[in-house]
């Protein structure tokens, strides 16, 4: 299926996203348009792994194109590429969570029989030698960072429905998982998170995700550009869903 990831639907996924909107305006490193990092999880969620790289090959070479056009090159162009080529691979990480390990091996695997060497990872980016304790008290700042006023209602939800979960929830999920580098954004986390969650029919996080995502930082039209990018990817995977997808609210 990797041949539904032809260049006309990527450029037609690139021009669908406002580039240079206040989402990456605002943040240091983030993609100025992040069309591959939200197309790369919705094929990795929709279980189309052999679409992963024919992603990242396109992105890194229209990245290439214009670090040409402008002249970069060397190290600073090398650079460049790391983000581009980190970005993607952390984010199917992250949406693993939410679409499942094995996806996420498989979207990975796939990745890396592409990545050129000097892109590729040698250690892991999360620091292993954090207690516990630092690690549930950052969970705790980045969950209330993306739910904002709706954080206690959530937390409390999950903690009734089974109190390892909301502790598995803060600590793994936006300790570990969402805020164990800083590889991606905030904003780019919750793009991540909801092309996973489109991908895998989960309305109600959806929902949350896509209000979460305004949270940090994006604009009304970003914000339903990446659902577009999703429900257009995830149904040319197959995906189907029951009841819709929820839309952004305003």
């Amino acid at each position: 299926m990797a041949n539904l990831a032809t260049p006309a639907l990527l450029n037609t996924l690139k021009g669908t996203y406002p580039a240079g909107g206040p989402s990456t305006s605002a943040y240091p490193g983030a993609l100025s348009n992040p069309w591959a990092l939200i197309t790369a999880v919705t094929f990795s969620a929709a279980h189309v792994p052999e679409a992963v790289p024919v992603v990242f090959e396109h992105a890194l070479a229209e990245l290439q194109e214009e670090q040409k056009a402008k002249g970069v090159s060397g190290d600073d162009a090398l650079a460049e590429q790391l983000v581009l080529a980190r970005k993607i691979r952390e984010s199917i990480l992250q949406s693993g969570l939410l679409s499942g390990v094995p996806r996420t091996i498989n979207s990975l695997i796939a990745l890396n029989e592409v990545m050129p060497e000097n892109l590729k990872e040698t250690k892991p980016l999360r620091d292993s030698s954090k207690h516990m304790s630092e690690i549930e008290k950052n969970g705790e700042k980045l969950f209330r960072s993306m739910y904002r006023e709706t954080a206690d209602s959530v937390q409390n939800l999950l903690d009734s429905a089974y109190p390892d979960l909301g502790w598995w929830c803060n600590t793994i999920g936006y300790g570990v998982t969402y805020g164990g580098t800083d590889v991606l954004t905030q904003v780019e986390s919750s793009y991540a998170i909801v092309a996973a969650l489109i991908a895998v029919d989960a309305p109600r996080q959806v929902g949350w995700h896509l209000a979460n995502a305004r949270h940090g930082g994006a604009s009304l039209e970003e914000a339903r550009a990446v659902r577009r990018i999703a429900m257009q990817v995830a149904e040319l995977a197959g995906v189907r869903w029951k009841n819709g997808v929820p839309d952004v609210e305003p």
